[in-house]
């Protein structure tokens, strides 16, 4: 229960703040922008002065945001990327020219919040997304970038008119609020489009149902394989978008089909590109959590994938290293669809260690044993995912890869221990 009677003066850290946010709102996850609107209009809030590219989609959103980041940087703006959720601290949420925010600059949104919204309650991802709103209106930055928290349509970046829509990938994924299908899915995503507005759809195959929304707002559309396209090679690849054609570009460290939708999102914007500013930029961007690489005694690599697509992806990538056994650690949400995460890795995983994740909605390790118990033998379970990780490592040699996967939570905890 939140205490009523403790003044907002007497939050005096972080902390402190964001335990109480925790506590605000009865539940967790409450779709809808109707408390955020209301709140919203009496802080006054208004990004006229910033270009908005809003990112959407089931996977992508975050290393798509990550390049586009790194490119508006490269040409001497000042940007800044609202994202969630964080891998270690929460500042790491909303971060401007590449630093993340202070935590006197949230707190003092979090104050200002406080003494506006009257008897308005809040989800702790709406309170937070409008701290952030409030300093950005603050530091006014010539790009703002919102990676949408879930969905699109009722997400709390949704309260911004975006100059740039973005949908990255659309596929099965927190089903119990968006659908069950990808068309349903997609209609969702799409909430983030603006009737004439531009639109850039980074999915193979998108659903008709999303190109059938774009046509009906009458959106400028960019797609990928009917407007752009991507060609690979063993050791480059090559983008082009009508006449504008970039060939030998360098092999990125973050999935190339979400550097092909950035730079589609560049072009449409205008921006000033060769082909050795784009592969400054390939080389530069590196995302933590997403297929991380760290260099032990043995390979670690750390992914933040927890649905189909993403594992399905990740397989793409065993499927071309070369180790002599791959040793997977992995914890994960009970309301994730977990058979069709791990059924992907089987082919590529030797043994399986498995963590009950230290967070709510955590899948015991025992239930993710119970899933993979139809496709491998071959696994061990663990009363949390540090236990898993230090087996797991302790077993492996040179030669041998531990992967850690299944959630955020998941990377999180193994990376403090490596940094």
């Amino acid at each position: 229960m939140v205490d009523n009677n403790l003044s907002h003066s007497s939050r005096n850290n972080l902390t402190e703040w964001l335990s109480y946010l925790e506590n605000l709102h009865h539940i967790e996850i409450d779709l809808g922008l109707v408390r955020m609107q209301k709140v919203a209009v009496l802080l006054t809030i208004n990004f006229d002065f910033a270009t908005v590219i809003t990112v959407a989609g089931t996977n992508g959103k975050g290393t798509t945001c990550a390049f586009l980041e790194n490119a508006f940087i490269t040409e001497g703006k000042s940007v800044a990327v609202y994202s969630s959720p964080h891998l270690e601290h929460f500042n790491e949420r909303l971060r401007i020219n590449s630093q993340d925010i202070d935590d006197n600059s949230l707190i003092q949104a979090f104050e200002l919040i406080e003494r506006t919204r009257g008897d308005i309650t809040l989800s702790y991802y709406e309170y937070t997304t409008l701290a952030a709103f409030l300093i950005l209106m603050a530091q006014k930055p010539s790009v703002i970038l919102l990676e949408v928290g879930l969905g699109g349509r009722l997400d709390a970046t949704n309260i911004i008119d975006c100059d740039v829509a973005v949908i990255t990938t659309i596929d099965l994924d927190h089903q119990s609020f968006l659908g069950n299908n990808r068309e349903t899915i997609a209609i969702e995503k799409a909430g983030i489009i603006r009737a004439n507005g531009n639109v850039v759809v980074g999915d193979i195959d998108p659903p008709k149902s999303l190109l059938a929304y774009i046509k009906k707002l009458d959106a400028k559309l960019v797609c990928r394989n009917q407007h752009f396209s991507v060609e690979k090679s063993h050791a480059y690849w090559q983008w082009q978008l009508g006449e504008q054609v970039f060939s030998e570009l360098h092999l990125p460290h973050i999935p190339m089909d979400n550097v092909a939708t950035a730079l589609s999102v560049l072009s449409l914007l205008n921006v000033s590109l060769d082909r050795d500013i784009i592969n400054n930029i390939i080389d530069k961007t590196r995302v933590a959590g997403r297929s991380e690489i760290f260099k032990q005694h043995c390979d670690v690599m750390l992914d933040v994938g927890h649905n189909p697509q993403a594992a399905r992806y990740l397989a793409s990538q065993l499927s071309q290293m070369k180790y002599s056994k791959i040793y997977a650690v992995v914890g994960m949400l009970a309301d994730k669809d977990i058979s069709n995460v791990l059924k992907p890795l089987i082919e590529y995983v030797d043994t399986w260690y498995l963590g009950t994740l230290q967070a709510p909605r955590a899948a015991a390790a025992s239930e993710i044993a119970e899933k993979l118990n139809e496709f491998s033998k071959e696994l061990i379970c663990f009363d949390n995912v540090t236990q898993a990780f230090n087996i797991a490592s302790e077993n492996a040699t040179t030669g041998d890869l531990v992967l850690v996967f299944g959630s955020f939570f998941t990377v999180a905890e193994v990376r403090r221990l490596l940094i």
